[in-house]
């Protein structure tokens, strides 16, 4: 299939590499507002830099949109006007209304549009997700150091939308109650962030997300009835810790240790997504998905909202409060 890459820079140039190497994909070409940085990798893969979106979607079958997010929208509907199968970047877009329009068009031109939640593919989720059945409550700290690039949107879109993803993709059911606090440090929108989502089956999610940290950290930890699984995404490893109360003795806890593998999950999700364009099949991480997590995401952001108005902190970066997981 003849695939192409819009936007080549810190995470584009990966796709573009990885379209070049992949079996059953051609990289066709290029586009990006840098002709120097278009040149560079078209020159890195022996393929083609496209003038613009429309001269390349006319000569290719699917592309990867790897834009600043307020562009996914734009250049993400332009494809799919076009005829060509999507896959865009995280977040889908940055409004609900954007997102459904990009679902409604692609399903109606029947082309698939998938959403690059990568997390979903982390090796370790392989070994995992077996063990997750029905999570009571869910923790997930999401942190990182401070960087220019994803500042065009505030945190909770930029970081937090992975675990949000994460969280849906477990299928706690209907969101009953989000409780969420969240303040500026470095830049003009929200720089780190917290939320309690309550749904209606009786899952508790609580999440945090930072970009003004100074540990990375990308860890997910969840409760069941009958066992406790902890996901370290940046290590790729899990742990699953069990009760195990045999007749007649205290009970005592068991731990299984587990690694994910070595693929890369960009990779991954290509594959997935060349898979998904091939069979015609639903993705990975469809429209809809991404659709999903880009609506509990708002709801966060008007939470955050609500919250400043009531304690007055809307203007007040310093504010103390969700800033101590900053460590």
């Amino acid at each position: 299939m003849k695939a192409g890459v819009i936007g080549v820079g810190h995470l584009g140039q990966h796709h573009a590499r990885l379209y070049a190497s992949l079996p059953g994909a051609q990289l066709i070409g290029v586009t990006d507002q840098s002709p120097e940085r278009a040149n560079a990798i078209a020159g890195r893969h022996g393929t083609r830099v496209f003038p613009s979106v429309e001269a390349l979607v006319r000569e290719v079958d699917l592309v990867s949109v790897a834009v600043p997010t307020s562009s996914h929208h734009a250049v993400a509907k332009t494809c799919l006007e076009a005829g060509v199968h999507v896959l865009v970047e995280k977040p889908i877009a940055v409004t609900s209304a954007e997102a459904q329009e990009l679902v409604q068009l692609a399903g109606r031109k029947n082309l698939r549009l998938q959403v690059g939640h990568s997390e979903q593919f982390n090796p370790v989720m392989q070994v995992i997700r077996p063990h997750i059945i029905r999570p009571v409550f869910i923790e997930c700290h999401r942190l990182s150091s401070f960087s220019e690039r994803g500042t065009d949107v505030d945190v909770v879109l930029d970081l937090m939308i992975h675990d949000l993803d994460m969280v849906l993709s477990f299928q706690p059911g209907p969101v009953e109650d989000v409780q969420a606090a969240g303040v500026p440090v470095l830049s003009s929108t929200i720089d780190i962030a917290n939320a309690r989502i309550q749904f209606k089956s009786g899952c508790v999610a609580n999440l945090t997300a930072s970009r003004v940290s100074t540990n990375k950290m990308r860890r997910l930890r969840l409760f069941q009835r009958d066992n406790y699984v902890s996901i370290d995404f940046q290590a790729r490893q899990g742990m699953v810790c069990r009760r195990d109360a045999k007749q007649g003795e205290k009970p005592a806890i068991t731990f299984e240790q587990l690694q994910g593998g070595e693929e890369e999950p960009l990779k991954l999700q290509l594959e997935a997504f060349l898979q998904a364009v091939s069979e015609g099949t639903r993705p990975v991480v469809s429209g809809e998905d991404g659709l999903a997590a880009l609506d509990l995401a708002h709801q966060v952001l008007r939470a955050i909202e609500m919250f400043a108005r009531r304690h007055h902190t809307s203007d007040d970066a310093g504010t103390p409060g969700v800033g101590d997981t900053s460590r």
